[in-house]
C-alpha cells in the first residue's frame, strides 16, 4: 500500500480527528499491527474486533475504524465496518488508473482469474488476487496493493447473497467483467436461479456506461439478459456458434487439453491449456474474449492461455507412487462435480478409476436430489471405484451402487479412506478428491500421501 492520509481514505466514510495522518496499511487481522496502519474491527459470526481495538492501538496502530464506542479519539465510529473498510478501500483505489477486470460466476470464477492474468501479465505488470480472496475482506485487500506501477489488475469476487457482489465491484471499479455461468452454488441463500442471476450481474454496479461485459453464450440465464444490456458486450461458447468467440477441434480428454479459437473478429489460434475438460476450455475462451475486446493482440492472447497454473486444489494433477491423483476439492456444487467426474471417465489410464467425494454444501433444498444424482453420474460413467465422506453423500452411495459403480464405500470417519486407498489403489490407477472446501479433503489427501 502507498502511504496516504486518513482523511483521504475516509472521504465520505467517517470523519476524523486527525485528516492528515499518514496510514500505510489497513488490515482486518490484530495480528498483523504495524505502525501507522489502520485496525478495521470486522464483525463474524464468531468473533468481534471490537474487542481488538485497544490491543491493535498500544501495538502501534494509528487509528481503528469500530462499530462500538470507545472513549479514545483514535477510534473512528461506523454503522458497519466492513462497509466501511469496502469504501476505504475505494478511495484508494481512485488515487490510480489500471486498467481492472472483475470475474465472476457460479463456477470456474478462479480458473478464469488466473487465466485472464496469464494474458494480462503478457501486457503489462498485473495484479490478481491471490487464491481466491475474493470476498468483503480479501478483496479491498488486494485493491490495497495497487500502486502507480500497476498497469492491469484482475479481481475475482465471489457472494454468498444479493448485494455482495455490487459492493465489491463499486470497490474495484472495473472497466470490465466476466460472468463464467448461472449455477446453483449458493442457491440456499438466494432461493432460485434467477436470484443467482440477479447477483451476479451486480457486477456492473461499478462498471462505467462503456464498460465491457463478457458472457457465456451456452448459459441461458445470461443469454436471456444479453439483449437488454447497455453495455458493450462479448460472448463466448462451445455450443453456439452464434457467439463471438467459439471452439473447435476440442481435445479435452487428454492432459494438457488443445482446441482451436474461432474468432470471428482475429481469425482462428490453436490453442494448449495444462488442464482437461470442457469447463476448462470455457474458462480460457472466456479469458481470451475478453482480452481481445480490450484491444489486446489476440494471437499473444491465445498463446499465454498455455502458461497458466491452476492454483489452489482446482483441478491439480500430481503423481504419487505412480498414481495420479487429480487434486479438485476447493469446492463443489452439482455443475462443478459433474465436471470433474465426466473429467476422471475421459482421461485415459492404463488402471482403474476411483473418485473419492465429500459432501456439497449449500445446496438448500436440491440438496438430497443433488447427491443421488452424482451418485447416478458415477455409474452412467463406468467409475470403477467409489468412495465416499459425509452425510449427503451417503445418498449418492446409494444411488452409485444401484447405478452399477462395482466397489461404493462410504465412510462415517474420512480418514479411513486414506488406509482404504492405500490397499486398493496401484500404480496406473488414477483418483479424483472432489468435495466443497468445507469437507477438508486434503486431510486426505496429506495422509494418503505419505509413505
Amino acid at each position: 500500500m502507498v502511504t496516504t492520509t486518513l482523511g483521504k481514505l475516509l472521504e465520505g466514510v467517517a470523519e476524523t480527528a486527525y485528516p492528515d495522518l499518514p496510514v500505510n496499511c489497513i488490515t482486518t487481522d490484530s495480528r498483523k499491527i504495524e505502525k501507522g496502519c489502520v485496525f478495521i474491527a470486522v464483525v463474524g459470526e464468531r468473533f468481534d474486533g471490537n474487542d481488538f481495538v485497544m490491543e491493535a492501538l498500544e501495538k502501534g496502530a494509528a487509528a481503528a475504524v469500530v462499530s462500538r464506542h470507545f472513549d479514545d479519539d483514535r477510534c473512528i465510529w461506523v454503522p458497519n465496518t466492513l462497509d466501511a473498510y469496502s469504501a476505504m478501500a475505494c478511495n484508494y483505489r481512485k488515487q490510480f488508473h489500471p486498467l481492472v477486470v472483475g470475474v465472476t460466476g457460479s463456477v470456474g470464477k478462479t480458473t478464469t482469474k488466473e487465466m485472464v492474468a496469464a494474458i494480462l501479465s503478457k501486457f503489462g505488470k498485473t495484479l490478481k488476487n491471490e487464491g481466491n480472496r475474493n470476498n468483503e475482506i480479501g478483496l479491498p485487500e488486494t485493491v490495497l496493493k495497487l500502486d502507480e506501477s500497476t498497469e492491469l489488475a484482475v479481481f475475482e469476487m465471489g457472494m454468498s447473497a444479493l448485494g455482495e457482489i455490487s459492493r465489491l465491484s463499486r470497490c474495484a471499479m472495473p472497466y470490465a467483467g466476466i460472468i463464467t455461468c448461472i449455477g446453483v452454488s449458493h442457491i440456499e441463500m438466494l432461493g432460485s436461479q434467477e436470484n443467482i442471476l440477479k447477483a451476479k450481474m451486480e457486477i456492473l454496479d461499478g462498471m462505467p456506461a462503456d464498460g465491457l461485459l463478457v458472457l457465456n453464450g451456452d448459459d441461458p440465464f445470461l443469454n436471456s439478459v444479453r439483449d437488454s444490456l447497455t453495455c458493450r458486450v462479448a460472448t463466448f461458447a462451445v455450443d453456439n456458434d452464434s457467439c463471438d468467440v467459439t471452439a473447435r477441434e476440442i481435445s479435452c480428454k487428454t492432459f494438457p487439453s488443445t482446441f482451436t479459437i474461432r474468432d470471428k473478429e482475429h481469425g482462428s489460434f490453436y490453442v494448449t491449456i495444462p488442464c482437461s475438460g470442457i469447463h476448462a476450455v470455457k474458462d480460457a475462451l472466456a479469458a481470451y474474449t475478453l482480452a481481445t475486446r480490450l484491444g489486446l493482440d489476440p494471437g499473444t492472447c491465445a498463446s499465454a492461455l498455455s502458461e497458466y497454473a491452476p492454483s489452489g486444489m482446482r483441478q491439480r494433477f500430481r503423481t504419487v507412487r505412480g498414481i495420479t491423483v487429480i487434486e479438485d476439492c476447493y469446492n463443489a456444487n452439482p455443475d462443478s462435480m459433474e465436471a470433474s467426474l465426466k473429467t476422471l471417465a475421459d482421461l485415459p489410464c492404463n488402471g482403474i478409476k476411483i473418485a473419492v467425494l465429500g459432501d456439497m454444501l449449500e445446496l438448500g433444498d436440491i440438496s438430497d436430489d443433488a447427491h443421488r444424482k452424482t451418485g447416478v453420474l458415477a455409474g452412467t460413467l463406468g467409475l470403477d471405484i467409489l468412495l465416499c465422506c459425509g452425510e449427503k453423500m451417503k445418498l449418492a452411495a446409494e444411488t452409485a451402487a444401484e447405478a452399477g459403480v462395482s466397489c461404493v464405500r462410504h465412510f462415517e470417519d474420512k480418514m479411513e479412506i486414506a488406509d482404504y486407498l492405500r490397499e486398493c489403489a496401484h500404480a496406473g490407477d488414477m483418483v479424483l478428491f472432489k468435495a466443497s472446501r468445507g469437507m477438508a479433503l486434503e486431510d486426505i489427501m496429506e495422509e494418503f500421501y505419505k509413505d
